[in-house]
């Protein structure tokens, strides 16, 4: 038997920050010329994953989602056959089970955190295999990897990740409105899986529709920054998937809370509305800051008696995770701590 080579720690702290993202629907769960699902997202700027670690004897992990994160360093750590630790602190993590991908980019980040200690030369894609990330879609791992507005290929018979083929910036005076129902949460894991069997396929000219709606409208839109069409398109292919999804998730929208908002948000000059992944944070979309503010205040006053409301005003983000490696002489303490 081959002797297994030690690994050593080259470098000696290291920082992550894996921006959130909004998944914005799938535009072919029809299936018929070869490909699966396909789907669009936005990189956030305003939430993340933050971490930093450090090398050390044995694995502790502290902060926010540190159970899952435990979970991520102990698989990255026996698939690379480290035998010694390392030390994360958590400093922020994006909410779990809300729609904003927290799975995948605390995953990423903690596995990139190791294999950057120890100098190990490992993708993104594989890191997220190793994690069982991208299953259907590849716009998480598309946000840790280049940020931005990006649309996936979805899954082909030897797909393992689908590809990113689009991938642009999102106007940054455009802003998101975030409605977040904290009495809720978004389905994930075994019971994720689960749903997606009890689906019924697409119809094949729903998915054509979509199709033309992101090749068409949408990114056409994005590139000339127009708002108010991108919105448009965003808001039918919601409605469209979310009414495919409503027997799984209860309706249009996983939220009910979020199902009344976001026709008034509508009303108040939206361009575009939605639910992120299984949700159940929704979203808005505006042309700029002020609109945005404004309806942000009116809605804070008009629906300030809904017990769990929570309202955040976003901007996207155009650039992927952030490392950070300082010199070997720098303490943990020194990281350099940034903000989302």
């Amino acid at each position: 038997m081959k002797a297994q080579k030690q690994r050593f720690a080259v470098n000696a702290t290291v920082e992550v920050i894996a921006p959130a993202r909004l998944h914005l629907g799938f535009m072919d769960m029809h299936g018929g010329i070869g490909r699966n699902y396909g789907s669009l997202g936005l990189c956030l700027s305003e939430i993340c994953t933050h971490l930093s670690a450090r090398t050390a004897d044995t694995l502790r992990v502290v902060g926010p989602s540190s159970e899952r994160a435990q979970k991520y360093a102990e698989r990255t750590l026996t698939h690379y056959d480290i035998k010694s630790g390392i030390d994360i602190t958590i400093h922020e993590a994006i909410p779990e089970h809300a729609g904003l991908g927290s799975g995948t980019q605390l995953s990423l980040a903690v596995a990139t955190a190791i294999t950057k200690l120890y100098d190990l030369d490992a993708t993104v894609n594989e890191l997220a295999g190793l994690h069982q990330r991208g299953a259907r879609s590849g716009i998480g791992v598309g946000t840790f990897s280049m940020g931005g507005f990006l649309v996936d290929g979805g899954l082909g018979i030897h797909t393992d990740i689908p590809p990113i083929i689009s991938h642009n910036d999102f106007p940054l005076e455009w802003r998101i409105l975030l409605i977040f129902d904290e009495q809720r949460q978004g389905v994930s894991g075994s019971p994720e899986r689960a749903a997606f069997k009890q689906l019924a396929p697409m119809d094949e000219r729903v998915s054509q529709s979509l199709c033309r709606l992101v090749l068409m409208q949408a990114l056409p839109a994005l590139v000339e920054q127009d708002c108010k069409l991108f919105g448009e398109a965003i808001t039918v292919i919601q409605e469209t998937v979310g009414d495919h999804f409503a027997d799984v998730q209860g309706g249009r929208y996983s939220s009910p809370l979020v199902s009344m908002i976001l026709p008034w948000l509508k009303e108040q000059g939206a361009t575009g509305v939605g639910q992120s992944s299984w949700g159940p944070t929704g979203f808005a979309l505006f042309a700029n800051e002020t609109e945005a503010f404004q309806v942000m205040r009116k809605a804070r006053e008009y629906w300030r008696d809904k017990s769990g409301l929570g309202l955040m005003l976003c901007r996207a983000r155009n650039s992927k995770a952030d490392i950070f490696m300082p010199s070997r002489n720098t303490t943990h303490n020194e990281l350099k701590i940034k903000s989302c």
